[in-house]
């Protein structure tokens, strides 16, 4: 079995979009009543609460008069969101992702669905407990168990539908690491990925060349009246142009991870752990990385790699890929802005990036024959 994530836009009625705002608002009061509940409880007795324990709380809430309102929507989108909270204290204890804040009215906007969630590709319809069919804009098919839908609305005012579905399909099994097979892969801001075969992808830089507008847009948004009808159109304009700049870096990504993950030559992909929330902290360049998302896509080619059969190897971030010549020699003086450099040893003149390209390919592999 192997579970994948299928997005679909749809295209509620005015009474679907008004009880789509209820689930939003109690998905989002209840996950701070939650955090505060278990604040309070570890303040007070040192106790834990379990998304288990808030749960049995629910019925209660609903019978008061101020809290009434919960039983207007689905009783399983509010489990759905005491169990995000308990699975954002496991990330905070264990992966020490940063304590869980309150969720504002500012946040994304977002409820899932775990049970009774059915989709018609025929009729182009998809059905929720509580809100009834929706219209569904087709672009995909699926076929498997849905574990879960989650509903959102864009900050471009359009709404969407995710399904984690458990397909029948199993995983590929990949085949033996092998030198021949495998290529190294250096990310970079100039081109956006090297690899140890000498290809060169260029970064598109999409959030660059929409700059200048989206600074015209924001400008004209920050001189409306707050709360006019005239900011409230502004403020669309800016995240039309935000989500288009995502949508055409998503799909950049999307296109080079399939195209490397269907190489019929390649086997194995060998990649640098970078720490880019690191680099972000060179306020020279933290545009230009985040408009890169390196993280993105080293996320699509791990998941794609598993489900087509291919093999994936990571190197340590502190490895002197880019420093360190075929011969051994290591250029401790090499600067961020020398694109080649000449080994003082061997006199071999390197691309800085396809060599580290090569390298990283080498230690990935050297990694794998001294376990």
């Amino acid at each position: 079995m192997i579970i994948r994530g299928y997005k679909y836009r749809i295209y509620p009625n005015n009474e679907q979009k008004a009880l789509f705002e209820k689930h939003f608002g109690a998905s989002r009061w209840i996950y701070n009543y939650g955090l505060e509940r278990k604040i309070k409880e570890y303040q007070i007795n040192k106790k834990t609460l379990s998304c288990f324990d808030l749960g049995k709380e629910l019925p209660v809430l609903k019978t008061e008069k101020e809290t009434s309102w919960l039983s207007e929507v689905n009783a399983q989108s509010l489990q759905v969101s005491l169990r995000s909270l308990d699975n954002a204290f496991k990330r905070f204890f264990r992966e020490k992702k940063g304590f869980p804040s309150f969720k504002s009215k500012r946040s994304r906007k977002s409820f899932g669905i775990p049970q009774g969630n059915t989709v018609d590709f025929e009729n182009n319809r998809a059905s929720f407990i509580k809100i009834g069919t929706v219209k569904i804009k087709v672009s995909r098919t699926f076929t498997g168990r849905i574990i879960r839908a989650t509903i959102s609305k864009s900050s471009a005012n359009k709404y969407f539908v995710s399904y984690l579905v458990e397909t029948p399909e199993e995983p590929v099994k990949p085949k033996p690491v092998k030198e021949e097979t495998t290529i190294g892969i250096d990310l970079g801001l100039k081109d956006f990925a090297v690899t140890s075969n000498g290809e060169k992808i260029p970064a598109p830089k999409f959030f660059r060349e929409s700059e200048k507008r989206l600074a015209v847009l924001q400008r004209k948004l920050s001189k409306k009246r707050v709360g006019s009808t005239n900011r409230r159109k502004a403020r669309l304009r800016v995240a039309r142009l935000h989500e288009k700049i995502n949508n055409q870096r998503l799909d950049f990504l999307h296109k080079l991870s399939y195209r490397l993950t269907h190489e019929n030559q390649v086997q194995t992909i060998a990649l640098e752990t970078l720490n880019v929330e690191g680099m972000r902290k060179n306020h020279n360049l933290a545009k230009s990385i985040s408009d890169a998302s390196w993280s993105e896509f080293v996320n699509q080619i791990e998941y794609k790699s598993l489900w087509y059969g291919k093999n994936v190897l990571r190197i340590g971030r502190f490895e002197p890929s880019s420093k360190i010549c075929s011969c051994g020699e290591i250029n401790k003086d090499l600067k961020l802005s020398d694109r080649e450099w000449t080994c003082k040893k061997c006199n071999t003149t390197h691309d800085r990036d396809i060599l580290a390209s090569n390298n990283i390919k080498k230690f990935a592999l050297k990694n794998i024959q001294g376990r």
